[in-house]
């Protein structure tokens, strides 16, 4: 792995684990074993490097979302993959992680980064849903769009109530009662 490839992956991590506030250019030096002079051979500084490894978490939110959503089956099949794929839930959503730091929500390029990762979802959500509905797998009238815009907050929302019990458990209660409204029976969910 390269200088600059060290550098954003160290950066990702640490941003998930302490946020972009408790970030510092040291502490990404020495994750990626990288000089300061390497550091800033490669990125003008801090924010230059931290929206790249934003930009490198939103692409990997996106990859992983895709394999279950533009995967086989049906509409109902490809969300209950994507709803039950396996996270590490009481480290959170690493871009979720970001729209709670000031200074990430303060800045367009980043901010933009983390929203347009979200746009991306719902939106994609929002055609998987609106192709079971066309299918009959959900019913006429769901709205496709609120219904993916639920699905979104349900699971940024579990992580947080996961990372403040210590515990997987309300994230995986907050699935499963999503997957209730959308009518998945639970026989579904454990298979």
């Amino acid at each position: 792995m390269s200088t600059a490839e060290r550098l954003i992956e160290s950066t990702r991590e640490l941003l998930w684990e302490r946020g972009y506030t408790g970030t510092s250019p040291r502490a990404i030096q020495q994750r990626a074993g990288a000089g300061q002079g390497s550091m800033y051979h490669h990125f003008s500084g801090k924010p230059e490097l931290a929206l790249a490894a934003m930009r490198r978490s939103a692409e990997q939110l996106r990859a992983d979302a895709e394999a279950w959503l533009g995967g086989p089956g049906g509409a109902a099949e490809r969300i209950t993959g994507y709803l039950l794929s396996e996270r590490e839930v009481l480290r959170g959503c690493p871009v979720g992680r970001m729209a709670q730091d000031p200074e990430v929500v303060g800045d367009p390029g980043m901010s933009e980064t983390v929203d347009g990762a979200f746009r991306w979802l719902r939106g994609r959500l929002e055609e998987v849903l609106e192709e079971g509905r066309r299918g009959g797998e959900f019913p006429a009238g769901l709205d496709a769009s609120g219904t993916a815009a639920v699905i979104a907050a349900v699971l940024q929302g579990g992580y947080v109530l996961a990372r403040a019990a210590g515990s997987a458990e309300p994230f995986e209660r907050a699935v499963g009662g999503v997957l209730d409204l959308l009518g998945i029976p639970s026989a579904a969910v454990a298979a």
